[in-house]
Formats: structure tokens, sequence, C-alpha cells
């Protein structure tokens, strides 16, 4: 038997308040828990903000942040639900960016520190103290982590991409928001 240490209990620690801030955050789009917005008001907040269709992308960003931030909490297929989160606070961060850095002047603060940890969680692995560690780590190897982020980073460039380009079209001095990035 394996002894518990000090890096599982921190890994733990990390796991159930990344997981659980991204856990909460995402049933307030998926359910109107917590004063969310429910899936039809994030549905209609994608859509302004060019996440096409808005629901669509509504469910897929709350499926990411509450399936994801669940299995990080619980330590379950880590390295997919890094992935899913890091990809989903990509399109966050991509948001965000035309406000700078801080989160108090509506920058991307926050959502890069969620994907930063998340992403963290994924290449260290959860820990002794998790489900994936009861069951084996039967979906937590080790090529799962490229492989999860290859795919979870394709999807988010290919939907932040979109975004992008619907943002350069619509740039005609209306001020809603600056693309991300420059051609």
């Amino acid at each position: 038997m394996t002894c518990i240490d000090r890096r599982d209990v921190g890994l733990l620690l990390l796991r159930l308040g990344t997981g659980g801030v991204l856990a909460a955050h995402g049933t307030q789009k998926l359910f109107g828990w917590f004063g969310g917005p429910g899936l039809d008001g994030a549905a209609q907040f994608m859509d302004s903000l060019d996440y096409r269709p808005g629901k669509a992308s509504a469910l897929a960003s709350g499926l990411a942040e509450a399936g994801g931030g669940t299995l990080l909490a619980l330590g379950l297929a880590t390295p997919a639900a890094g992935a899913a989160v890091a990809a989903g606070m990509a399109g966050a961060v991509a948001v965000h960016v035309p406000n700078g850095f801080f989160s108090q002047n509506g920058g991307y603060e926050h959502p890069l520190s969620l994907g930063l940890a998340a992403t963290g969680l994924s290449v260290a692995g959860p820990g002794r103290l998790s489900l994936d560690a009861l069951c084996g780590n039967a979906v937590n190897r080790d090529w799962m982590v490229p492989a999860a982020f290859a795919v979870a980073g394709a999807a988010a460039a290919v939907v932040i991409g979109a975004r992008q380009r619907r943002l350069r079209r619509r740039s005609d001095g209306d001020g809603e928001q600056e693309a991300l990035f420059e051609e």
C-alpha cells in the first residue's frame, strides 16, 4: 500500500478548489444555478460575443466548465478533464484579452489562472487521493495528456478562429471589441 504524502494532499486541494469553481460557474450557464443565466441566457450572451451558434457554444462552454470541473475535483479522467477546461478557458481568455490582464478591468487574469491550473493538474496527475488512482489510472495514462490536449486545442483553435473572423468582418468601427490577433 502506498502512503499518502503532502503532494497528494496539495493536489487534492488544488483539484477541489479549481474544479469546484469551474463546476459552479458551468452550472450557472447550464442550469441557472447560483444566480446564473441558464442555457438560454448563456446562449444569448455567447451570441453577443460572436461565439455562434450561441446555444451550442453555451452548451459546450457549460459542459467544459461543469463537467471538466467536476471531473477535476474528483480526480477522474484527469487528462481529458484538464484539456476540456483549458480549451474552454482559452475561449474565455480570447474574450477578455482586449481589456488587459487584470480582472478588475475585465481582463483575462481569472480564466487564464483556471486554465493553467487545469493544465497543470492534467500534466502532474491527480495524486493518490483521486478516483483515477482508485480505478488503477485506467483513464489517466501518460499518453492521454498530449492526445487530450491535441484534440481540445484543435477544437479551441477552430472555434476561436471562427469568432476572430467574424470580429474582423464586423470591425467597421462600432467599437464593441477588437480582434484578438492582427493579421
